[in-house]
């Protein structure tokens, strides 16, 4: 091969792995760049982008209507998965109560029974599964009332969640009361009802 045919070919790949160098380095940048980006935060991001849109579209109270059909479906699945794990056909108040927490706490929420009796299990919470993505947008909340509504009314017969404070629409922890059995204090309330096989 000729002396200038083999200079040429040398700077030829003097060239190609100087750019490989180059894009190495700038990919070792990229890849330790600061950026806030995780699957965590994009699929919460992904859903509080949904959750405005719909409220946007179609309000607030169908935008609700649409989440609360996810919600059902994610808290049968889940009460499928608590009562096969712990072997039993049904659960009974006390352990609704203790899986509502304890699925909360799975996903990084932080609920904890304050009080809890054969009419109602209330809880508050300390921390939203959502983070701060659930700022403004109070559709997400059913979410919670959905998977707690829907695993209350299969294992005891009926449930009415009553959201009596979000961290959705500011508050500093949330509020939750699942009411078991229609009375007139759960009449007078304001919530969403389930029954045992299909919900409302």
């Amino acid at each position: 091969m000729p002396l200038g045919t083999l200079g040429a070919h040398g700077a030829r790949k003097r060239h190609v792995e100087a750019i490989l160098v180059t894009a190495t380095s700038t990919l070792r940048v990229i890849q330790e760049a600061q950026v806030p980006l995780d699957r965590d935060i994009f699929l919460r991001s992904l859903l509080r982008e949904l959750a405005g849109t719909l409220e946007d579209v179609v309000g607030l109270k169908d935008a609700a209507g649409y989440i609360s059909v996810v919600g059902q479906k994610i808290g049968d699945q889940i009460n499928n998965e608590y009562r096969s794990a712990l072997q039993t056909p049904i659960l009974s108040r006390e352990q609704v109560a203790e899986v509502l927490v304890d699925l909360k706490r799975r996903i990084q929420g932080d609920f904890y029974v304050v009080a809890q009796d054969e009419d109602k299990i209330a809880f508050r919470n300390r921390a939203c599964p959502f983070g701060e993505m659930v700022s403004n947008r109070p559709s997400m909340c059913m979410m919670t009332s959905n998977v707690f509504g829907a695993i209350a009314a299969e294992n005891l017969g009926y449930a009415k969640v009553e959201l009596q404070e979000t961290i959705a629409q500011g508050a500093a922890e949330c509020m939750v009361v699942v009411h078991l059995k229609q009375t007139v204090q759960s009449e007078a309330v304001t919530g969403r009802e389930y029954f045992q096989n299909w919900h409302k």
